[in-house]
């Protein structure tokens, strides 16, 4: 059902286009044949059109294996408490907000509140075509630079939050994860719910033990939910994991290539003493910071995606 729903979008998208293809030329025609009005007829009908063929045109970018894939999206906040528990919140919202947009679904797979705002961790799932390829762009630390509210001096501070992004495993997929390298921790859940969720051991944690990948889930009541959502996940980390071991087999045939990680932010967003947000990567930037963490990031998805295409053309 999945891969119909792409491939539906896909004739849909197509016959839009042949639909357009068509207006233009006949408007073509009438403005090279002096027709009153052809000219500004012709201007809106590739205004209105031209944010279609960027999308088209970014989506033929996306030819990554599970790029058509829903994601996972985990959310961590760095070192600095309260701080940084607010802007990991802030950042998942960002991501909530942003799949709102795209008329995408989302599940909160998990979510671990803080002790005095914000969250200690969450994990996301966004259902929608090419959601992986997309939203593997937010792959690494965001840094928040602003006044602080939680500071009665009204200083500046500044906050970090990783984005851990990776595609939902498809069903078909041949994974073996054998009983023997899992222990299953049970235990009451955390947060709102009420007694029905915090006097009973709804809540799940999975370790497996070779790799050391811990997934938590306890958004269900049901602990037979929250086990089926925490292995979903644990089978697409433990995926994510082995992919990774046969990209670095291949980077070293390659040559050194600069990694993502802790402490190399990808994006700034600054709140004070200016408003900006911008891409360490691409340097790509904007100055309606609020527009940003409202969800509104397609600007810096398309601005990786053509970077990471010369990218790997230099490679």
């Amino acid at each position: 059902m999945s891969r119909r729903s792409q491939l539906q979008q896909q004739v849909s998208t197509s016959e839009s286009l042949i639909e357009a293809h068509e207006e233009l030329e006949v408007l073509m025609e009438m403005a090279r044949e002096g027709e009153d009005g052809a000219d500004t007829e012709l201007g809106a009908a590739l205004h209105r059109i031209s944010p279609q063929l960027d999308r088209v045109e970014l989506t033929a970018k996306m030819t990554g294996e599970h790029d058509a894939s829903n994601a996972f999206i985990e959310i961590h906040p760095g070192a600095g408490g309260t701080e940084s528990q607010d802007w990991a919140q802030m950042l998942e919202r960002l991501y909530l907000r942003w799949a709102e947009r795209r008329g995408f679904t989302t599940e909160l797979m998990d979510e671990q509140p803080g002790e005095e705002a914000g969250i200690k961790g969450a994990t996301l799932l966004i259902k929608g075509p090419y959601a992986y390829g997309n939203l593997r762009s937010e792959n690494g630390v965001h840094r928040l630079v602003r006044i602080s509210p939680f500071d009665s001096q009204s200083r500046r501070h500044t906050s970090f939050a990783s984005a851990h992004v990776y595609p939902e495993v498809d069903d078909n997929v041949d994974l073996d994860i054998p009983e023997k390298d899992i222990r299953i921790d049970r235990y009451c859940s955390s947060g709102p719910g009420g007694q029905g969720v915090n006097t009973t051991y709804s809540a799940v944690r999975v370790v497996h033990e070779p790799t050391g990948v811990i997934v938590t889930c306890q958004n269900e009541r049901s602990q037979i939910k929250n086990l089926a959502s925490a292995m979903k996940v644990l089978k697409a980390r433990i995926y994510e994991l082995e992919m990774q071991k046969r990209e670095e087999e291949m980077d070293k045939l390659k040559g050194p290539k600069k990694d993502i990680s802790w402490g190399n932010q990808i994006r700034s967003y600054v709140l004070q003493p200016y408003r900006m947000v911008k891409d360490l990567r691409t340097e790509h930037e904007v100055g309606n910071a609020d527009r940003v963490l409202d969800g509104d990031i397609d600007d810096f998805i398309e601005a990786f995606l053509h970077w990471n295409a010369q990218q790997e053309a230099t490679q």
